[in-house]
């Protein structure tokens, strides 16, 4: 089994550089939809076997042709969503970036007790994201298994679960939109096989 977490395409938000993390969001531009029909032709030679999307409608929007491509329908997941940023929504100012990096950093050098302003901790985003993981990990013995949803937290989830990612990659690598990182299972969790076409 190997799973693919992979972030949605292009919004609006995104052309603003604007910190959007509420449920549900704004719908994919345009070229959003391209690059989602785009992954799917990516992984049409693959045996997707599930193909789940966050609660967010950019997330699913970006999942559907995945999941039409190999006959299969998207499963819609509490806790896969984007860590909720409180008091900085919506704001694309220096000031509201630059106290999501302070907090966003202190997660990836584990002060998880740490909390966007109004927002979550690092410890609330840890719980519900890996129990969900977890849950899909259960229901999938072999196959690739896509599950889309958002750039900041596939990056600290991917630190939390690989053996080989931490807090410079976590900091360093960003996502482009339909970006992934690749994961398969180890004996005590899992490893990173491949950070949007490099590979750990």
């Amino acid at each position: 089994m190997r799973l693919m977490l992979a972030r949605h395409g292009e919004t609006p938000s995104n052309l603003r550089h604007a910190l959007d993390s509420r449920p549900p969001g704004p719908s994919l531009t345009e070229m959003g939809h391209r690059q989602a029909s785009a992954l799917a032709e990516r992984l049409a030679g693959d045996e997707v076997v599930a193909v789940y999307a966050s609660i967010a409608i950019r997330a699913q929007e970006t999942a559907a042709p995945v999941a039409k491509q190999h006959g299969l329908a998207v499963d819609v997941v509490e806790g896969l969503h984007e860590l909720q940023v409180g008091d900085l929504e919506g704001r694309s100012d220096e000031h509201a970036l630059r106290s999501f990096g302070e907090v966003y950093t202190r997660w990836t050098q584990g002060d998880l007790a740490a909390a966007m302003p109004g927002g979550e901790s690092g410890e609330q985003i840890r719980e519900r994201y890996l129990s969900t993981i977890e849950r899909i990990r259960e229901s999938h013995p072999s196959g690739l298994v896509v599950v889309v949803s958002h750039g900041g937290i596939i990056r600290l989830g991917a630190e939390w679960l690989a053996d080989n990612v931490g807090a410079q990659v976590t900091n360093a690598a960003l996502l482009p939109n339909t970006g992934h990182v690749l994961l398969e299972p180890r004996p005590a969790g899992w490893h990173c096989l491949e950070w949007t076409g490099v590979d750990l």
